[in-house]
């Protein structure tokens, strides 16, 4: 097995201060955060501003990493970690798509996340509908 390293590229300034304060998924959320980029990465915000919408990989810090199985909010079953959008996993990597609103220096400006406040930022990347939107994907036990 090969080693494997991540580095945190910022800080993610947010008004969420604890995991029940937050919403349970970024798009209900209308809150205004700052993705603070360290000094190190500046450089890889060229031309950020011409892009409307961002993928945002961070770290759920402050959540369990040995949980296999929950019952997700949106159900009353136990289901697998891996099945559903749970923060605790064993490799809490959180997936938001925000709206970038605006660039100051090594800060952006962002609307959709659900992170707390301090979440280490892992990497940021556009969003495009036409790459990234798979029509008809979906969650069979949550229709049911």
């Amino acid at each position: 097995m090969s080693k494997l390293e991540l580095v945190q590229i910022g800080v993610i300034h947010s008004p969420y201060l604890e995991r029940s304060a937050a919403p349970r998924q970024e798009r209900l959320s209308e809150e205004i955060m700052t993705l603070e980029i360290y000094p190190a990465y500046v450089n890889g915000l060229k031309d950020i501003e011409q892009v409307s919408h961002l993928i945002v990989l961070y770290w759920c810090d402050r959540t369990q990493r040995d949980t296999l199985q929950t019952v997700p909010p949106s159900g009353t079953d136990l289901r697998g970690v891996f099945a559903c959008r749970s923060p605790s996993r064993p490799n809490p990597i959180a997936f938001c798509v925000a709206e970038l609103l605006g660039r100051e220096n090594n800060h952006l400006r962002v609307r959709g996340l659900d992170a707390l406040d301090g979440s280490p930022l892992l990497d940021i990347k556009p969003y495009a509908s036409a790459i990234d939107s798979i029509t008809g994907a979906r969650i069979g036990w949550q229709e049911k």
